[in-house]
């Protein structure tokens, strides 16, 4: 059961440092206040194909690795009190 923990706790701490990697690396998406009020339009190409752009992707990525940190969250949390 030990090595169990110790997997999983290297897991967890890999999942960590490439969610903080993502995450510092991802672009403003809003334009703040002028956004707002001007608007955007949605029925453009970039619009459309967001998802596979480069931040399409990192974002889908951290979405990702978010859930899996998560699970291993309480997946952690439950070994160790066992």
């Amino acid at each position: 059961m030990e090595i169990a923990k110790n997997i999983l706790v290297g897991i967890y701490l890999v999942i960590c440092l490439i969610l903080i990697f993502l995450v510092l690396s991802q672009t403003k998406e809003d334009g703040g206040a002028s956004g707002t009020i001007v608007g955007g339009s949605s029925n453009n190409f970039y619009e459309k194909n967001k998802g596979r752009t480069k931040e399409g992707r990192i974002k889908r990525a951290t979405i990702t690795l978010m859930v899996l940190y998560f699970i291993l969250t309480i997946a952690i949390g439950i070994i160790y009190v066992v």
